[in-house]
């Protein structure tokens, strides 16, 4: 079972960049709801949330590229 290191390393740089995303998002949702009266409340929170809906996404991708890298390199040779 050989493992495509080029699929794996593209599969880490997608966790990666998920991995900051993931305590951003958070944080900007967290703080959007305690300036609730401040009227930029509804574009900080839409902003965390596509933050945080977009750290979901690559953490999927991630895994998916890691699990291809992984196991379907058997089906190439």
């Amino acid at each position: 079972m050989a493992t495509d290191k080029n699929i794996l390393a593209k599969g880490i740089k997608y966790l990666a960049g998920a991995l900051p995303l993931l305590f951003l998002g958070p944080v900007i949702i967290n703080s959007a709801f305690k300036n609730e009266k401040h009227p930029l409340y509804p574009y900080i929170l839409a902003l965390g949330i596509i933050i945080a809906l977009t750290a979901m996404f690559l953490i999927y991708k991630g895994i998916m590229t890691l699990v291809k890298s992984l196991f379907d390199s058997d089906k190439n040779n």
